[in-house]
């Protein structure tokens, strides 16, 4: 079995003591990281700088930076300071994130997304190795300062989010790992073609990239609940939470399924965009059921050839004791 990391809903937690509280129950576990997104509410890097002093052994990951929110040296810098603060445990998670964030929350312009994206790599990547920096790109032009710390000879590793197949190529050509969300095993093992074509064009080997794909879950006694939460959830993503969820999704088959959620999103109608996700559908993009049926799904993608790691993410509408519940669940994988 791959291993199995543990995403926290920061949002969720009205302190961030007791976001610690959750990363170390997820330590004590066993899991192997620990991630969490970054849109509009806390900033990531001083949460998982908080989270880092209080684990000792567990990885730390951040999913995702966007380069539309910090400048390419800024991550780097950011990067190898947590490298330090945490012992070597973090691992640096970047994407494009979305149009709604790059423009209506960071105030820019959502262009050329994946060149902005390659260029950050490079430049962190330029950061990391010491000395002058000096890069002439389309989108970022740096003339000459350098990083005035030490870099570490293992720096920490890149990891890039990712859907469609040029970005999942560019993350097998350029990163050091690949985290896709909302696909199903077909659809993860037909993309994981792009990543592999990426890592001959980088002359590298595939398993020199950590696979961490993310799935939703919601393990609970009470089957109906957890699928009508997670239901409801995934057809959020879907069909309301910006392009890209739903075109990845309508790219592995289901587009009928995916113009269904969006029609009910433009009328802001809830409850037959959840309608219209289907059983099939919902247990092949996420694992929400009893117990078991949980960790037969993850274990499902845990098995697809290539995978390194499954990310555990919950979903909207569970509470802390539902959480608790879906960590227990998932023990006898870890």
């Amino acid at each position: 079995m791959s291993e199995l990391d543990l995403v926290v809903s920061v949002s969720d937690h009205d302190t961030l003591d007791a976001v610690a509280s959750q990363a170390r129950r997820a330590e004590a576990l066993g899991f192997a990281r620990v991630s969490a997104g970054e849109t509009t509410g806390r900033d990531m890097i001083t949460t998982f700088a908080v989270i880092g002093e209080r684990t000792d052994r567990i990885g730390l990951s951040t999913d995702v930076l966007s380069p539309y929110g910090r400048a390419p040296t800024v991550l780097a810098q950011t990067a190898l300071t947590m490298h330090e603060a945490t012992g070597g445990r973090f691992r640096l998670g970047v994407g494009t994130s979305s149009p709604a964030i790059a423009e209506r929350w960071h105030g820019g312009s959502f262009d050329r997304p994946l060149r902005r994206l390659r260029e950050t790599i490079d430049i962190v990547r330029a950061v990391y190795s010491g000395g002058s920096v000096e890069y002439e790109g389309d989108v970022y032009q740096l003339d000459g300062l350098s990083y005035d710390r030490p870099t570490p000879e293992e720096p920490p590793p890149i990891d890039v989010a990712a859907l469609g197949p040029t970005a999942v190529e560019l993350a097998g050509r350029f990163a050091d790992g690949w985290v896709p969300q909302l696909f199903t095993p077909d659809g993860l093992r037909e993309r994981m073609d792009d990543l592999r074509r990426g890592t001959e064009l980088g002359d590298r080997e595939p398993s020199a990239l950590r696979v961490a794909p993310l799935v939703r879950c919601f393990a609970s006694e009470d089957r109906d609940r957890a699928r009508e939460t997670a239901r409801s959830m995934v057809a959020f993503l879907i069909g309301a939470y910006g392009p890209f969820y739903g075109q990845s999704v309508a790219q592995q088959g289901y587009g009928d399924v995916v113009n269904a959620i969006r029609a009910a999103g433009e009328d802001r109608d809830t409850e037959t965009m959840a309608t219209a996700l289907p059983d099939g559908l919902l247990d092949k993009l996420a694992a929400a059921g009893t117990p078991e049926e949980v960790r037969e799904r993850i274990e499902r993608f845990g098995a697809i050839d290539g995978v390194d790691a499954v990310r555990v993410g919950f979903v909207r509408g569970m509470d802390q004791d539902d959480k608790e519940a879906t960590m227990n669940a998932l023990e006898p994988l870890l």
